[in-house]
C-alpha cells in the first residue's frame, strides 16, 4: 500500500529514463480522501490568519514570511486530534488554500499601500477587487503551463520549496511534535510581543545614546548611532532569513547609518541648510532613505536584466503552451486538470470584470479599456517567468516585474492623458492586479508540484485555490484597513511632513509611491541625485556578487529593525554547526525553523490583533481624542493611554528589561532546538 511507504519513489527528484514512469505517492488508482468539509474549512482558516501574519510581517519589514511549510506541518499536526487522522491528500489541499494568504500579501502589500501613503483614501472594495482579479488571473493563466512544468519537466528542475513542503507532508506521523513546537512558538512570541510592542509594559526600542551622557555626546558630534528593536519577531525573522542574508541587510543599513548620515551632517550637501545641526534620523529620512529608494530600484531592475534569457526562453513556453494546448486523452485522476474550455471561460469572465472594475474607478471606457490591455498582456507574458523563478530558485522576482509595470504602464497613460491623483491610483491599483498574479502564478506552481509528486488531483487544487484566493483578498483588505486605522502607514515628523512610520515602513510601497509620483506628477521635487547615488551603491554591490536587493532593503528600512535579524541569523547559524554529526544538526536546525516560524507568526497575529483594538472606539473622549479599546486596557492596568505607534524611545531601564526577555527568546530558541537530538537518535 503506498500509504506505508516510507517516503517518496526513489525516482521523485531524478529525471526520468527511456520508457520510465513517475508513480506518485498515492497513486492514481486509488481512492483518498482529498476534498472533505475538514480539508476545506482548515484551509479557508489557515488562508485568514496567516494572511494577516504575512500582511503585518512585509509591512513591518519588508519580508513576507512562506506560508506553505507551517501550513503544512499544522494541517498534519492538528489533523490528530480528530478520531480520523487527515489523509495526505486532505492535508495537500488545505496547504493549497491556506497558501494563497502569502501569494495574494505580497501583491497587496508591495503596491496598495502606497494608495493610502498619497491620501487617495482607497475603499475596500479596490483593494478586495485587485487582490481578487490579480489572483483568479494568475491562476487561469498557470493552468495550461501545468502539465509542462511538473510533469514534463520532471527531475530537471529543483523546486526548492515544494520539496521541502512535500517532504514534511509525506513524513507526517512525526509532524505531531512538529506542530506542538510551532504552536508553542506562536503563543511565546506572541504573547511577549503584544506585552512589549503594543501595551509597552517593557521597552523595545534601544539605541547607543541610553548607556550614558558620553555616548550622548559622541552621536551628538559624530551623528552616529547604534539602534535596536529587541522582539521576538525579529529574532524569528532573522533565523529564516539567515546569517549571510541577515549580514547583508545590516551591512546596508551600517553603510546608510555609519557612513551616510555622518557624511551628510559634515558635507553640508544642500546649501542652505545646515544638516550639522539636524538629529541622525532626520538626516537619514530626508536625504538618506531616498539613496536606498535608488538602490531598491536599481536591484529590481537589475533582476530583470539577468534573468534575461529565462525570460525569453519563458515567454517561448508561455506562448506555445497555452495557444497550443490540446486536450489530453490522459484520464488518470492525477493528470486531471479544469478543461480549457472553462479556463477560458472563467478567464473571458475574469476580464470582463477586471474591465469593469478599471472602467468605475477611470470613469471613462477608454482608460478603463486600456489598462486592462497592459494589464492582460504583462501578466500572460510574466506568468511563465514567475513559475519559472520558483522552479529553479525558489524566488519570485515579483517587486522587479511590478516596478516594471509601473514604469510601462505609467508612461502610456500619461501619453494617453491620465495623470495626477487619478493617474497615480489607476496605475497603483493595476500594478497591484499584475504584482498578485505573478506572485499567485509563482506559488501556485509550487502546490501543484506538491499535488503532483504526492498524487493529488490537479483539477481539485486548481478548484479550490480559487477559494483560497477569495479568502485571502478579503482578508487582506480588512486587515490592511486595520492597521492604517490602527497604526497608519505615515506619520508627522517635527516639522509636520508625513514620513513612513517607523512601525510599520512598508519599504517596497514606498518604493513604488516614489515612482509613481515621478512618472506622474511633473512638478515633483525629485531627488535624482540621491536616487542615482542609490543605483551606483546597488551596481557597486551586485559587482562584489553581494545581493543588492538585500542591501538596497537595509539601506531603507530604519535601522532598529535590521540590526535584530543578526541576532536571530547568529542562532541559525549556531545550531547549524552545534554537531560534528551532520544529521543532528540538520534536526536541531529544522526544529529551530518551527520554532522561529512560530515566533514570527505569533507577534504578527497578536500584533494584528493590537492594531483591531486601537482601531475599535470605546465610546469615551479623553482631551478631545476618542478613547480606543487599546487605551482603555492599557490605563486599566495602570500604564496610561498611547497615541501614537511611532516607534517611541524608552526608559533606559525599561529597555534593560527588554534586552533580557530578548536574550532569555533566543536561550528558549536554542535549548529548545537542541532537544532535536531525542528525535534523531
Amino acid at each position: 500500500m503506498a500509504d506505508q511507504q516510507k517516503g517518496l519513489p526513489a525516482n521523485a527528484y531524478r529525471p526520468l529514463t527511456e520508457g520510465e514512469k513517475y508513480i506518485p505517492f498515492i497513486p492514481a488508482d486509488q481512492s483518498v480522501p482529498e476534498i472533505t468539509v475538514r480539508s476545506v474549512v482548515t484551509g479557508v482558516i489557515m488562508a485568514a490568519l496567516f494572511t494577516f501574519a504575512t500582511a503585518y510581517s512585509g509591512l513591518k519589514a519588508g519580508q513576507v514570511f512562506e506560508a506553505a511549510i507551517p501550513i503544512a506541518i499544522l494541517a498534519v499536526g492538528l489533523g490528530k486530534v480528530f478520531a480520523r487522522k487527515n489523509t495526505i491528500l486532505e492535508n495537500v489541499i488545505i496547504q493549497s488554500i491556506g497558501a494563497a494568504s502569502g501569494a495574494v500579501v505580497a501583491g497587496a502589500i508591495f503596491t496598495l499601500p502606497a494608495l493610502y501613503m498619497l491620501n487617495l483614501d482607497p475603499k475596500f472594495s479596490t483593494i478586495f477587487f485587485a487582490a481578487l482579479l490579480g489572483g483568479f488571473l494568475g491562476v487561469l493563466f498557470l493552468i495550461p503551463l501545468r502539465r509542462y512544468f511538473v510533469a514534463d519537466q520532471h527531475g530537471m528542475l529543483p523546486f526548492p520549496e515544494a520539496t521541502a513542503t512535500t517532504e514534511i507532508l509525506v513524513s507526517g506521523e512525526s509532524a505531531g511534535n512538529q506542530a506542538k513546537t510551532l504552536i508553542t512558538g506562536v503563543l511565546v512570541g506572541g504573547t511577549l510581543d503584544f506585552l512589549s510592542d503594543t501595551l509597552h509594559i517593557w521597552g523595545v526600542h534601544f539605541n547607543s545614546t541610553m548607556l550614558g551622557s558620553t555616548l550622548q555626546k559622541f552621536t551628538a558630534k559624530t551623528k552616529m548611532v547604534f539602534k535596536m528593536e529587541a522582539t521576538a519577531f525579529f529574532v524569528g525573522l532573522g533565523y529564516i532569513v539567515g546569517l549571510k542574508y541577515a549580514a547583508v541587510i545590516a551591512g546596508g543599513s551600517f553603510l546608510a547609518w555609519f557612513v551616510l548620515v555622518p557624511l551628510f551632517a559634515h558635507g553640508q550637501f544642500v546649501a542652505g541648510v545646515n544638516m550639522a545641526a539636524m538629529d541622525p534620523g532626520t538626516i537619514f529620512a530626508n536625504y538618506v532613505r531616498p539613496v536606498g529608494i535608488g538602490a531598491i530600484a536599481a536591484a529590481g531592475l537589475m533582476g530583470i536584466i539577468k534573468n534575461g534569457k529565462i525570460i525569453v526562453s519563458s515567454f517561448s513556453v508561455g506562448f506555445k503552451q497555452i495557444f497550443g494546448h490540446h486536450e489530453s486523452a490522459n484520464s488518470e485522476r492525477t493528470d486531471s486538470d479544469i478543461s480549457m474550455k472553462s479556463v477560458i471561460t472563467l478567464l473571458g469572465v475574469s476580464l470582463v470584470f477586471t474591465f469593469i472594475f478599471f472602467y468605475i474607478i477611470t470613469g471613462t471606457f477608454g482608460y478603463g479599456f486600456l489598462t486592462l490591455v497592459i494589464t492582460f498582456v504583462i501578466s500572460f507574458l510574466f506568468t511563465t517567468v514567475a513559475a519559472r523563478a520558483i522552479a529553479i530558485v525558489g524566488t519570485n522576482p515579483v517587486s522587479g516585474m511590478t516596478l516594471v509595470t509601473l514604469i510601462i504602464g505609467s508612461v502610456i497613460l500619461v501619453k494617453a492623458g491620465l495623470s495626477g491623483d487619478a493617474g497615480m491610483t489607476i496605475a497603483l491599483v493595476m500594478g497591484s492586479v499584475v504584482c498578485t498574479a505573478l506572485s499567485v502564478a509563482g506559488a501556485f506552481i509550487t502546490d501543484l508540484k506538491i499535488g503532483y509528486w504526492i498524487g493529488s488531483t490537479p483539477m481539485q487544487q486548481e478548484r479550490f485555490k480559487f477559494l483560497g484566493i477569495l479568502v485571502a483578498a478579503a482578508s487582506v483588505g480588512v486587515v490592511m484597513y486595520v492597521l492604517n486605522t490602527g497604526f497608519g502607514f505615515t506619520v508627522l515628523d517635527a516639522a509636520g511632513k508625513a514620513i513612513p512610520n517607523p512601525a510599520l515602513p512598508a519599504p517596497q510601497a514606498n518604493v513604488m509611491k516614489t515612482i509613481i509620483i515621478t512618472l506622474m506628477d511633473p512638478k515633483a521635487n525629485i531627488p535624482w541625485i540621491l536616487y542615482g547615488i542609490g543605483c551606483i551603491v546597488a551596481l557597486l554591490m551586485d559587482m562584489l556578487g553581494v545581493p543588492a536587493l538585500a542591501f538596497a532593503l537595509g539601506m531603507y528600512l530604519p535601522q532598529e529593525l535590521n540590526t535584530p535579524l543578526l541576532v536571530g541569523g547568529g542562532m541559525a547559524a549556531l545550531l547549524k554547526k552545534s554537531s560534528d554529526d551532520e544529521k543532528v544538526s540538520n534536526a536541531r536546525f529544522q526544529k529551530g525553523t518551527l520554532i522561529a516560524s512560530g515566533l514570527l507568526a505569533g507577534s504578527a497575529l497578536f500584533g494584528v490583533l493590537g492594531a483591531v483594538l486601537a482601531s475599535i472606539g470605546t465610546g469615551s473622549v479623553v482631551a478631545g481624542k476618542p478613547v480606543s479599546v487599546l487605551d482603555w486596557l492599557r490605563q486599566s492596568i495602570g500604564l496610561g493611554a498611547h497615541r501614537h505607534y511611532a516607534i517611541m524611545e524608552s526608559v533606559s531601564g525599561a529597555t534593560i528589561v527588554g534586552l533580557i526577555i530578548m536574550a532569555l527568546i533566543c536561550v528558549y530558541l536554542y535549548l529548545s532546538a537542541r532537544n532535536a537530538d531525542r528525535e534523531v537518535s
